[in-house]
């Protein structure tokens, strides 16, 4: 499936512990968003304070370790809905996107 992300406009995140970059988010994901009345600033939030939500404790320990090595980044967590979304930030850090694991 391919698909055109879309460019989130937000405020900045008051974490310095890694730059976010150009915040993207795919369709799939901004619907699911909508459909449970979150918007992506939650998860962004988590992901940012290095909460990296419902990932195993090996790739929590290697975003951990990511971050401090400028790796790519890898969140998971669910919406209200029970939806799963991920949060890639490149390991560049040019750019974070939110998707949904079906559309990697």
């Amino acid at each position: 499936m391919h698909f055109q992300p879309v460019i989130i406009r937000m405020a900045s995140i008051i974490d310095k512990s890694f730059s976010l970059g150009q915040l993207v988010a795919t369709p799939g994901a901004i619907e699911v968003l909508q459909e449970s009345s979150q918007t992506p600033l939650e998860f962004l939030g988590r992901h940012k304070k290095c909460d990296w939500g419902e990932v195993c404790s090996e790739d929590w320990q290697l975003n951990d370790e990511a971050v401090e090595n400028g790796e790519r980044l890898l969140s998971a967590y669910h919406t209200l809905n029970g939806i799963k979304i991920w949060i890639i930030t490149e390991a560049d850090r040019s750019s974070t996107c939110i998707l949904l694991p079906d559309e990697y």
